[in-house]
């Protein structure tokens, strides 16, 4: 579930960048305004741009979506993130050793000499 939201969230991401490169300026719809030939596009003068922002705003709206749904994933983790609770999830027989055992790895201290 997860990699198919994570790659639906790439998608949208890639076709929110294209489509806010696809729409003109704010300066460009004043040319339109004199008959620059924009009113026989497809979509008519004012067509197009509320078209791009439509379907922009609908892609932002999944974009926020999926973000969140990926930040859920990402908070549902089953490891311990702390070493704390690492700790604590040992089990007894990997626990330090009891006062009666020594420990194999410890180092051995040397002993000084009796006068």
């Amino acid at each position: 579930m997860y990699t198919i939201v994570l790659l639906l969230h790439v998608i949208i991401a890639i076709a929110l960048i294209a489509l806010v490169l696809l729409q003109q300026g704010r300066g460009a719809e004043a040319g339109a305004a004199f008959g620059s030939g924009a009113s026989a596009t497809v979509f008519g003068a004012r067509g197009s741009a509320s078209f791009l922002t439509r379907v922009t705003a609908g892609l932002a709206t999944g974009f926020f979506v999926t973000s969140l749904v990926l930040a859920y994933f990402a908070s549902q983790t089953a490891t311990p993130t702390s070493v704390i609770q690492r700790g604590q999830d040992t089990p007894a027989e990997h626990a330090a050793p009891a006062a009666s055992e020594k420990p194999v790895d410890a180092p051995q201290i040397p002993q000084a000499p009796k006068p």
